[in-house]
């Protein structure tokens, strides 16, 4: 049986078959046949243990840019550049990796403004296949 992509409320995910340095590569590879660009890598597990001294299985956040998509979408909602970069994340949870995409239209339509739909929905179905590659 074939590892299966679900949708939460805010996100797209998989419980991946593969090894977290394995997903994290596959997702940067993923996301860059689909135009975008990791502006930002975020180890949060390293971050905590740092300022926290808190121990966690591996969590990487990348904030990935599709630089047509975040101009169009600035230019219809200014303010819609403090939901900016999509997010990525790579983690272990319970011993098993798990990749998550944010879904932009969950988070544009907190905007209340119509055309960003036209943004959100490419952008949305692009980080799926994100996801959905690194099953």
């Amino acid at each position: 049986m074939g590892v299966t992509m679900s949708k939460t409320k805010v996100a797209f995910e998989v419980v991946s078959s593969l090894a977290f340095e394995e997903a994290v590569s596959r997702a940067r590879a993923a996301l860059a046949a689909e135009g975008f660009g990791v502006l930002v890598e975020i180890d949060v597990a390293a971050t905590l243990k740092a300022k926290l001294g808190v121990e966690r299985e591996p969590y990487l956040i990348l904030g990935a840019c599709h630089p047509a998509s975040a101009h169009a979408a600035l230019q219809v909602a200014p303010e819609v550049g403090v939901l900016l970069p999509c997010n990525v994340t790579v983690s272990v949870e319970g011993g098993k990796t798990v990749v998550r995409a944010m879904d932009p239209r969950v988070v544009m339509g907190a905007v209340g403004e119509p055309a960003l739909e036209a943004v959100g929905t490419p952008v949305a179905q692009a980080l799926s296949r994100v996801v959905a590659a690194c099953r």
